[in-house]
């Protein structure tokens, strides 16, 4: 894993603040603008282990704050459970796969997003069809997390599309979160990927995240819904765009 500089220290910090900013603001998607900012500059690898702690301490705090409001109905640990064993597989993917195709599996991901937010947003899934999707998309969205440190394009629009209230998306997510970063980390050292220099670079990573949070959650207040994520869609647009040229040329 190459060293990192100071210009590279910078790019990282904005792309840190950025989703913590985001996460503050919509209660997810921290690694969906960290991983691609952090994935056009660096190794792929190298984004998704960096967020590994962060995703793991931020959605702990979000989950203490928003239990109350979980779904008491055992979807969440279904839901969690097979986003775990997705990220396991997943995590073996990122230890073994070229760069390159990592790469091109995040602006995929990124690119499918997009595509979701836009030709599909009012898009909506039972309960009980939710219930029967939630193993299968567990594991799509567990597997997306651990090869590319990108779940959102599955599990936030799986959880959109069910028009959950948003305390209860939150403990929802932060749960499906948690559970993929309690076998991510042992998953990551035990493949090597994770060394002790990677893991304290990870931790500190949790500072500007949880910096920004409250920022994030000022700025919802005072924009509109819509234009929020209007921002945020033509930003990850952008990064898309220069992750499939770095994938390509």
């Amino acid at each position: 894993m190459p060293g990192i500089d100071l210009l590279s220290a910078s790019v990282i910090l904005f792309a840190l603040a950025l989703g913590g900013t985001i996460k503050g603001a919509t209660g997810a998607g921290a690694p969906v603008v960290a991983v691609p900012v952090i994935a056009a500059f660096f190794d792929v690898r190298l984004d998704v282990i960096i967020m590994a702690t962060p995703n793991c301490l931020t959605n702990v705090r979000q989950l203490w704050q928003y239990w109350p409001h979980r779904m008491h109905d055992g979807f969440d640990v279904r839901f969690a459970v097979s986003g775990a064993a997705g990220a396991i597989l997943g995590t073996i993917f990122l230890a073994t796969l070229p760069i390159r195709i990592l790469t091109l599996g995040i602006a995929l991901a990124v690119t499918a997003y997009i595509a979701l937010r836009v030709m599909h947003p009012n898009f909506r899934v039972s309960r009980s069809r939710a219930w029967r999707w939630a193993l299968p998309a567990g594991i799509a969205a567990g597997t997306l997390h651990g090869a590319a440190g990108i779940s959102a394009p599955v599990s936030v629009s799986f959880l959109n599309a069910m028009r959950l209230e948003r305390p209860t998306f939150i403990a929802t997510i932060s749960v499906f979160f948690f559970a993929m970063s309690l076998v991510q980390l042992p998953t990551l050292a035990v493949t090597g990927l994770m060394t002790a220099e990677l893991f304290a670079l990870s931790l500190l990573a949790v500072l500007p995240i949880l910096a920004f949070m409250p920022i994030g959650a000022w700025l919802a207040k005072k924009l509109s819904a819509e234009g929020f994520d209007r921002l945020v869609l033509i930003m990850l647009s952008v990064l898309a765009m220069r992750l499939l040229y770095v994938a390509v040329i």
